[in-house]
């Protein structure tokens, strides 16, 4: 057998394997040997037939599952003795050029294959990033405690309507068919629009314009889809058949109930306390997943890794066997790209400085995760008996996969939180109108 390889960039390789008899007959032989003492075929008593019979009848079958196990075996052994990381599967070359299995003694095989030589990375302070904490203000405290009260107020049906009520009724184009019932909120549409809705009764009609509609109303205000709302045009008229109004909760025990449960909090001190504790806590998490989300573009553009785009492409659109097309496969990679970049370096950096996953932080991260679903249904404390049945269902479920996620975002944690101990590392706090325009970005 010979191995060969051809570099033909700085991350693309063609690798070459000749087969010549000695290589795969020994196994051939045996395999057919095998055959014929198991065989039944007619005419002779078991495993007694001719070999030449069962070599015409599994000779070629044989020969080409034996071959391609070779190919595999001595292809895979190869590549984990180079020193560059391989990057997808190896492509096959010229698999339309005619084989003759009957007669040909020896073979070639060339395979496409695409890499990177090394990723390097100094995790050091020249690298600079930013941490980001997010403050709740009060500001964003009072607006929690006006849709707090909103959303658990009592739902009334008014005989005239008033600003912030929802119109129920059926809108319809002057001019064309187009005419549905739908649920107007006031509140996201323009105020001069809105006033033409204000001081009505069911039955009223208005009269207004599409064009005093904004962009977007006509779904969030209007409940339509973007394809209901992109004909309409000219004038319209909404018949009002209901109108519905919430009315504003009162801060008492009964709403405090209602948003943290039985007697967690029994004044309205203890219960704005609480809403900024758990607005702090929540806002802590997306500070933090969007920092490390900002650490990943850091450290990915300080290693500059050199992924072979046009290979990654070619195999993406091959092993995804139909299901994508290559437009699909354009428009997708950058995000690709940029997750196997971060997959590589987080492995390198895991790798030299010896940070892995324990599988005791696998186990006690997926109790986290189970007791914050359960949590959020009412039934935490009622789980805590049957939790280690709960997590071993889940980390053996999708066969196993669901452990290896769960390991891999362990350990990219913490790579992250090493990282940051490394590099020069800014803390910024901003307020929750800042980190939107943040993620605008």
């Amino acid at each position: 057998m010979e191995i060969t390889q051809d570099k033909h960039s700085a991350n693309q390789a063609s690798i070459k394997i000749k087969l010549n008899e000695a290589d795969y007959q020994p196994k051939v032989e045996a395999k057919l040997k095998d055959f014929a003492k198991k065989s039944n075929i007619k005419g002779f008593r078991p495993g007694k037939a001719p070999m030449s019979m069962v070599k015409g009848m599994y000779g070629t079958s044989v020969l080409v599952e034996e071959i391609n196990a070779i190919l595999s075996e001595s292809l895979n052994t190869y590549l984990k003795e180079q020193t560059f990381k391989i990057l997808g599967d190896p492509l096959p070359q010229n698999q339309d050029a005619a084989i003759d299995w009957k007669t040909q003694k020896e073979f070639e095989f060339d395979y496409k294959i695409g890499f990177v030589e090394s990723v390097d990375l100094t995790l050091d302070p020249k690298i600079k990033a930013t941490k980001y904490s997010i403050k709740v203000d009060d500001k964003l405290i009072n607006e929690t405690l006006d849709n707090l009260k909103s959303q658990y107020g009592n739902s009334t049906n008014p005989e005239v309507s008033e600003e912030g009520d929802h119109i129920y009724g059926d809108l319809k184009a002057t001019e064309g068919e187009f005419e549905k019932t739908v649920s107007l909120d006031l509140t996201k549409i323009t105020k001069k629009l809105a006033g033409k809705f204000i001081g009505l009764s069911k039955e009223a009609v208005v009269e207004f314009e599409a064009k005093d509609v904004k962009k977007g109303q006509w779904e969030e205000a209007f409940g339509l889809s973007e394809e209901e709302s992109a004909d309409i045009d000219g004038a319209l008229t909404m018949t009002v058949k209901n109108i519905n109004r919430t009315e504003t909760a009162e801060m008492n025990q009964e709403f405090f109930d209602k948003i943290f449960g039985p007697d967690e909090v029994k004044s309205e001190e203890e219960f704005i306390t609480k809403v900024r504790e758990t607005l702090q806590a929540n806002y802590d998490r997306e500070s933090k997943v969007f920092t490390e989300e900002e650490l990943k573009k850091v450290l990915t553009e300080a290693a500059k890794v050199d992924l072979p785009e046009a290979f990654l492409k070619e195999w993406l659109l091959i092993a995804n066997q139909g299901k994508v097309s290559e437009a699909d496969v354009e428009k997708e990679f950058p995000i690709y790209a940029r997750q196997l970049t971060w997959s590589l370096i987080s492995n390198e950096i895991a790798t030299k400085n010896e940070v892995k996953a324990e599988h005791e932080e696998v186990i006690e991260k997926t109790k986290q995760m189970v007791r914050e679903q359960f949590a959020s249904s009412g039934l935490g404390a009622q789980m805590e008996d049957s939790m280690d049945m709960f997590v071993d269902n889940y980390l053996k479920g999708e066969e196993g996969q669901n452990y290896m996620n769960m390991l891999t975002s362990i350990q990219n944690e913490k790579v992250l939180a090493f990282a940051l101990d490394k590099i020069s590392v800014k803390e910024k706090d901003i307020s929750i109108d800042e980190f939107k325009e943040l993620l605008d970005k």
